[in-house]
């Protein structure tokens, strides 16, 4: 797995030693307006990641520029390690991802199903897939959630 480029990230407004800090932290991009992003950056906080959030109305051309396949996108991108992160990704979902360092470009958790972090709706559960996808935009399950 490629390690972010120079070039890419200060695209991406991270300095050289946000690059180097990267595999600690999430950065995520997300509307300014958007409330369920601001709820999924609070469940990473409260499951022991480090969140730099960063409000954007340019989402659409960061994730083209990360190369996130269009039919995996949701409402926010965020970057750890050497991986994208789109949408609402469980954080132990992420935590494996990285314990087992799959050659893979991240994780997606399309559209933005109810009860996923951050889209809580009281009781209401819908059942969803955390998709891994490789740098060529090719997927395959990696978590399924009730």
């Amino acid at each position: 797995m490629k390690k972010l480029s120079l070039a890419f990230s200060l695209a991406l407004g991270l300095s050289p030693l946000a690059t180097a800090q990267a595999e600690e932290t999430v950065t995520v991009y997300k509307s300014p307006t958007c409330g369920c992003c601001s709820d999924w950056v609070r469940h990473m906080e409260d499951n022991g990641f480090e969140v730099n959030a960063i409000n954007t109305q340019q989402i659409n051309q960061i994730k083209a520029d990360a190369g996130v396949p269009q039919g995996l996108a949701s409402c926010h991108t965020a970057f750890v390690g050497d991986y994208i992160i789109e949408g609402h990704v469980p954080a132990s979902d992420i935590r494996r991802l990285l314990a087992e360092a799959p050659a893979a470009r991240g994780l997606s958790v399309p559209g933005m199903p109810a009860g996923s972090p951050g889209m809580e709706m009281g009781d209401r559960q819908d059942p969803y897939t955390v998709m891994l996808f490789n740098e060529a935009g090719q997927t395959q399950p990696f978590a399924q959630h009730p």
